[in-house]
Order: structure tokens, then C-alpha cells, then sequence
């Protein structure tokens, strides 16, 4: 990690990554990284002179959330509308109205996310079932 980072007319304060230290950490591609960005789902904190992109913890912290509703099969807009739900609610500046609002379709994703859950549970317990089913005839 380093510490800040002067990004053009911006500048990053606190520890930065690159992005190959970033996949490291998160077990994701560059690849995915990068197109995250060019969606419009995550953009790094900054960037370097030389156009290197530079992310924070905050940003490793988005990336993992991004990360764990991608199994759960939320499109790339339900992931944006959640990621903006979130710096809602990070935002000392926001008013109690868009906090509440936020809330409430977060608790609606999260009802969602338990459903999807689930239905990747039935799916494992039919995987271990075909398991042992193949499982018995090959060995009896």
C-alpha cells in the first residue's frame, strides 16, 4: 500500500491501491475490475498522473459488496441502485427523507437476496443428491 496520492486535479488521502493489488485482495480479475468501472458500478478514488488507477479501502469495501451479490444473480442495475443505496447512507450530508428511502430498498434487496439464497440452497442439495446417485452406481 502506499499513502496519497496526487490523481490530476484530485488527490487521494490515506493508503492506495493499484488495481492488481486491489484483485489480489478481492479474488477478482482485472478484467472484472475494469469493467465494473466502464459500467458505471465502481469508480477508484483516483488515478495517477501516468492514469493508473488508485483505489482506497472504501473502495475494496464496495468491491466485496459488489462481490458477494454477484453469485445471488442481481443484474448490473440492481447492483448500482444497491451500491447507491449505500453511499446514501454513508453520507453525513444526506437528509433523514433519501435515508429512509435508501432503507427501505435495502430492506427490500435484502428480502430478495434471502429468496436467492435460497433457491441456491435447493440447487446445492440437488447437486449433493446427483453426487451420491452417481455415487452409488458406480460403486454398487
Amino acid at each position: 500500500m502506499r499513502r496519497v496520492a496526487v490523481v490530476g486535479e484530485q488527490s487521494v488521502e490515506g493508503p492506495v491501491m493499484h488495481i492488481g493489488e486491489v484483485a489480489t485482495r478481492t479474488e477478482l480479475s482485472l478484467r472484472s475490475l475494469r469493467h465494473w468501472e466502464e459500467v458505471g458500478l465502481l469508480t477508484p478514488s483516483g488515478r495517477t498522473d501516468g492514469g493508473f488507477r488508485l483505489y482506497t479501502e472504501a473502495d475494496v469495501d464496495k468491491i466485496l459488496v459488489i462481490r458477494r451479490m454477484k453469485p445471488l444473480g442481481f443484474s448490473l442495475d440492481e447492483m448500482k441502485a444497491v451500491m447507491a443505496d449505500l453511499e446514501v447512507l454513508d453520507d453525513p450530508a444526506a437528509d433523514d427523507a433519501a435515508r429512509q428511502v435508501a432503507r427501505a430498498r435495502l430492506g427490500a434487496v435484502s428480502e430478495d437476496a434471502a429468496e436467492r439464497r435460497q433457491r441456491l440452497v435447493r440447487q446445492l442439495d440437488m447437486a449433493d443428491e446427483f453426487i451420491g446417485l452417481l455415487a452409488t452406481r458406480r460403486d454398487g
